[in-house]
């Protein structure tokens, strides 16, 4: 049999001289001590029974915690789109990888038009999604009926899943084909027939709707889930923790999608947070977590894959976090040279570009050419030019739009601010000039 020693006895044990001698063994003998002592402490270890932390266990050892092990960064392609594991090798059809990259080459030809089409006064506002394209490969993860929330750089989502080019003209000119009839801002883009809620620009309201809604989902019994995208910045709102801790309770099947960009906004993510990331965050609330390259498209389209079937198949959240860099400015109202260099983007933009990324995988597979890829850029920028002057031509929604769809019916409050602007207009032509807006149906 063994005696257990304490780690007190264990030290008297050797010569005082010995240890004056050789500290460095003093120490590695207390090291061995309080290592025994730790061990014989687990195998004793006690469950605690208060039930606000079932899985603790007593302890007699006072345990200070600044921070967890980082969570590791799943990826599948280096920057030279070459699959670093051949066992993470997609499944995919060249249509499918294709149709991926074509859309990615669409939603940046859509970008730059866009954003210097607000520059020129023609629209009002922008949001580019430059430097995080790879978000694509989430949707292509996802069921077509799986709801989407999305915070406002989720563009490439809806391109995805069929939104016509038309239809985001329409909304970013707010005309009278406009889904949204000119009541948002450009790019708060919405669409019931691709369950797409629509956007809105207050941070982080869409978490706990999101929340809300798959839980709604899962007591349908339909096989569906959420998506909710954010940016890191909307996860220092009240909005993310309520959410979050809604969803693991509640066991919603929802997936948050975390587009960590490293500014939130003008705030570098190292002013934002001191903990390790977003995902982190997952854990604490208990629920599933991966954390992703963002800018690696199959990364983010395995990561979705198997975060949907977890959500689906067991009605649990889960949270991913994808590490990218916003390469634009965070929208038409910024310029964020003001708090990051000209040259760190640009580096950015050489070394580690989503699009390019995806290119190198599909010549490697020889699937991709320079042919194809003009060819591309040439399509995308002419149905972009072509929807976008499309657009501009069209009137503005009529004017009683503004008293619509606020009720089922208009109540007579309605119908009385109704009338009053209907003869104001008639009273002060010169004043109330209609021509722009199309005729009352």
């Amino acid at each position: 049999m063994f005696t257990r020693i304490s780690s007190r006895a264990l030290v008297r044990s050797i010569p005082s001289k010995a240890v004056k001698a050789t500290p460095a063994l003093a120490t590695s003998v207390k090291t061995f001590a309080t290592s025994a002592m730790s061990m014989n402490a687990k195998k004793d270890r006690v469950k605690v029974h208060f039930p606000g932390a079932l899985d603790s266990h007593f302890s007699q050892v006072l345990e200070i915690r600044e921070k967890m092990e980082p969570i590791d960064t799943f990826r599948v392609m280096d920057t030279d789109g070459k699959v670093l594991d051949p066992s993470l090798e997609p499944d995919v059809t060249e249509e499918f990888a294709t149709k991926i990259y074509k859309d990615m080459l669409t939603l940046n030809s859509m970008d730059m038009i866009l954003y210097e089409a607000q520059r020129q006064g023609r629209i009002s506002f922008y949001m580019t999604n430059a430097g995080e394209e790879a978000y694509i490969g989430s949707a292509a993860a996802l069921d077509p009926e799986d709801e989407i929330f999305g915070q406002y750089r989720e563009a490439g989502t809806l391109l995805y899943r069929g939104f016509t080019m038309d239809q985001f003209m329409n909304q970013c000119y707010s005309n009278d084909l406009d889904l949204g009839k000119g009541r948002q801002m450009p790019v708060h883009y919405g669409s019931k027939a691709h369950h797409f809620q629509t956007i809105s620009s207050p941070l982080a309201t869409q978490l706990p709707q999101a929340s809300g809604a798959a839980y709604a989902i899962k007591r349908s019994g339909r096989k569906n889930c959420v998506m909710c995208y954010f940016g890191e910045g909307a996860a220092s709102e009240g909005d993310f923790h309520a959410a979050l801790n809604i969803a693991a309770t509640t066991f919603a099947p929802v997936i948050f999608f975390c587009r960590n960009n490293g500014f939130a906004i003008s705030t570098p993510a190292n002013e934002q947070y001191k903990g390790d990331g977003i995902a982190s965050r997952g854990v604490g609330y208990g629920m599933h977590t991966i954390r992703v390259d963002g800018n690696d498209v199959w990364a983010v389209y395995k990561a979705t894959q198997e975060a949907r079937k977890i959500a689906v198949d067991q009605h649990k959240p889960v949270l991913i976090e994808a590490m990218t860099y916003r390469v634009g400015h965070h929208s038409t109202s910024d310029d964020s040279s003001a708090y990051r260099s000209k040259k760190e983007v640009e580096d950015w933009k050489r070394h580690d570009n989503p699009i390019v990324r995806m290119r190198k995988w599909l010549e490697n597979k020889g699937w991709w050419d320079e042919a194809k890829e003009n060819a591309q850029k040439s399509h995308a920028r002419t149905s972009v030019l072509k929807s976008f002057a499309a657009a501009e031509k069209r009137k503005k929604p009529a004017v009683s739009e503004m008293f619509n769809d606020v009720y089922d019916k208009l109540t007579p409050a309605l119908l009385e601010q109704k009338k009053e602007l209907e003869e104001l207009i008639k009273k002060y032509p010169e004043h109330y000039d209609t021509s722009d807006y199309a005729k009352e149906r």
